[in-house]
This record gives C-alpha cells, structure tokens and sequence, in this order.
C-alpha cells in the first residue's frame, strides 16, 4: 500500500480562514454561527457587572459596544487580512469617517488622493476642516505631490484607494505608506475594489485598511457593513469611538456578511475570470474611445498592477465615443446587466458615475480625474460570460 507524505502544518489559507475564521459555539454546538439579536447581557452577580464594566472580564456588556455574532465577524476579517485588530461599523462610510477621526485632532493634516469616492471627498474636504482639521488633495499616482503635501509636525494620516473609483487608477501604496511613516503619519487604505483576496495593503506597508463590506463581502446585495483594520493600540482608539459615537454592525447583518465571507473567493475568481474576458471584447468594440482593466497590458499603471495586485479585479471602466448620450443609451438597452451605483455584486451592475456616485463633484474636478460623461463603470457578476457579452455588445451595437 503506497504511503502518503506527512502534510506539514502551516498556516490556513484564505479560503479555510473564511470558512472556519473566527467561530465561536454555543453550548448547542450548532454548526452555522448563531445570530446573538440581543440589546444587553445579563451578569450572574453586581460583581460580575463590576468586572464586566472595568474591563477585568472580558464579555460583552452592549451590543452598541459589541456582540458575539459581530465578534466573530471581526474575528474572521482580522484572520484574513492578518491585522491586529478589527471592529465592525454599520456601513463601509462609516468605517472610512471612523478611521480617520480616529487618527485626527484639531489642528491635524490629512493629505488624501483625489480620486476618492464622492462621500470620501465629502469627509476629507467639507466635513474634517469643519473640526479644524485641514486636508490637502493629490494626484494619487504623483509620489512627488504625496511628498510636497506633507507638512512636518502637522500630517498625521494619508488616505487613499486603490484601484480607485471609478478610473481603476492605482496609487503605488508601498511608496506612499514610506512617505507617510517618514513623516510620523499613518496611511490608510480604502482596499473595496480590489478585496482582501487581491491585495494586501497591510503587507505592503499600510497600517490601516478600511472595506464596505456591502460590496464584495456580502456579495449579494443584502445589508450594509463595514469593517476597520489595524494594529491592536489603533484599534482600541477605533473601539473606543465606535462605542460612544454609536455606528454599531447590526448582529443580523454580520451574520449575513460571514456567510458571504464563506463564498468569497468563489465569487471575485469567478468575477475576475469574467471581467478579463469582456474587458477584452469591449476594448475592440468601435463604439468605445478607451478601456480601463487593471489585468490588461494596455492599462497605464500594469506593472504596478502586476506588483501590487493578484488578480485583474471585478470591475471595468470605459468611455463611450459620444459621451453621456451614448453612455445612457448603452444602459439603457440593457436586460440581463442592472443599472445599480453598488459594485461587488453575484448581479452585474452598470453606472454612469458623473450622474450618480461623483455627481456631487464638478466638471472641472470630474474631468480632472478622467470621469468624463462617456464613461461607465461595470461591475462584473456571476452570470455567465456570454450571456453578459451577448446583453453588453447588442447595447453598444445599438449605440453605434
């Protein structure tokens, strides 16, 4: 009988840690996560209520602070990005505004890149220097403009995401995160579009990642969520924030996103196999003026892509020739692909970003950043690729 070779023990990968990451039975041993739908918890004694609140016991005490089911939720997160610590918020906006009022105090300086989603750009230019806390925009890939920006003694967080929303430009996070740490800062990194699977902001110098698990997380258009990342002292200031400011995960709705944790790595293979494909396609098509996938060659940043990034990512961005006319009548003749503002979804999805998610900037700053009215963002589903392609390619025959 042939014998086989010892498996020598390492470490889980990816795809065990977010099927068994985290989990914690009760004493019924089920075998799916219980969902804890509880306000409070009850003490056996006044002591232990005692312990509870001074921090010498370790258990929950409201689940505005925290919550078993939300416990593991974090739990999972920390195990697959490999941080320190992590807590859980009720939406991906809340984990961006709480990472960085974490890291600010009047009189700070934030340096953020420019291409941000509209309600990154909101936080970072009305709402922080409201509190006195002034910010400086950048060209995300111009490492000298991060390097200018910084103001000795005042910067003490850089922000940027990558691949960015919606031109899938990258912004080289190695390089930034060594601007940031030679200025005594710390570089936090929104990693929505490329997932925790496809890159590792953490590895590559960051000390803070933030995520709307909304998108790829739960995958499935079902709740909002949001998580924050970092090392154990960033965390407790998070922790201590979330619990008195209040923008606590619903235990449903963490239930919801560990099980879509379980299918993650299905999902954005699958999504990344389609996107390559049609990414392709829709770059020969005659209607298009220019197409932006960060596995494609032709994509202006692919060698940081290939440095930086595992996988292509699930979305696409291109330009109609014809600008907004053209881009609505390419939406509008679709049936299978959804015209949403959302992205990570098993749905694919279509926007018009200058009408929807960066409405709110303006022409000037739009164009600034490549959103012109010609362009769309699509972001790739589980359908199969040819029924996507035969709904995409009618739609821009139509348009042409």
């Amino acid at each position: 009988m042939a014998k086989h070779a010892k498996r020598k023990v390492t470490a889980p990968g990816p795809a065990t840690t977010l099927v068994h990451g985290g989990i914690e039975r009760s004493h019924f041993g089920e075998t799916s996560e219980a969902i804890f739908l509880t306000q409070g918890y009850v003490y056996e004694t006044a002591e232990s209520a005692e312990a509870r609140f001074k921090g010498d016991d370790p258990g929950h005490v409201y689940s505005r602070y925290s919550n078993p089911t939300v416990a593991m939720f974090e739990e999972r997160m920390r195990l697959l990005e490999g941080a320190g610590g992590a807590r859980a918020t009720a939406s991906g906006m809340a984990a961006v505004n709480t990472a960085l009022m974490a890291s600010l105090s009047a009189g700070d300086h934030v340096v953020a890149a420019k291409a941000l989603f509209g309600s990154c750009r909101y936080i970072i230019e009305d709402l922080l220097p409201r509190f006195g806390v002034r910010s400086t925009l950048v060209d995300g890939a111009d490492l000298a403009q991060w390097k200018r920006a910084v103001r000795k003694g005042k910067t003490k967080a850089l922000f940027l995401e990558s691949p960015t929303n919606p031109t899938l430009e990258l912004v080289d996070i190695a390089a930034v995160a060594d601007i940031a740490h030679k200025a005594g800062a710390k570089l936090i990194v929104d990693n929505v579009f490329a997932t925790p699977l496809l890159q590792k902001p953490l590895a590559l110098g960051a000390d803070v990642v933030v995520y709307s698990a909304t998108k790829h997380i739960d995958g499935q258009g079902r709740c909002l969520g949001g998580v924050v990342l970092g090392d154990e002292d960033f965390i407790d200031k998070v922790h201590t924030l979330l619990k008195h400011t209040g923008p606590s995960m619903s235990p449903f709705n963490a239930w919801v996103l560990l099980k879509g944790l379980e299918t993650l790595p299905i999902r954005v293979e699958r999504q990344c196999s389609t996107a390559a494909i049609l990414a392709d396609r829709i770059a020969d098509h005659p209607a298009v003026k220019r197409t932006l996938y960060p596995g494609r060659p032709d994509h202006p940043q692919a060698d940081l892509a290939a440095r930086q990034m595992s996988g292509g990512s699930t979305l696409i961005a291109f330009e109609m020739k014809g600008g907004k006319k053209k881009a609505f009548a390419v939406s509008n003749a679709l049936k299978v692909i959804c015209l949403s503002n959302n992205l990570g979804d098993a749905k694919s999805l279509i926007t018009h970003p200058s009408t929807t998610t960066h409405q709110r900037l303006t022409e000037e700053a739009r164009r600034e950043l490549g959103i012109t009215q010609g362009v769309l963002r699509f972001s790739v589903g589980l359908e199969d690729v040819e029924d996507l392609w035969a709904d995409l390619s009618r739609a821009l025959d139509k348009a042409a």
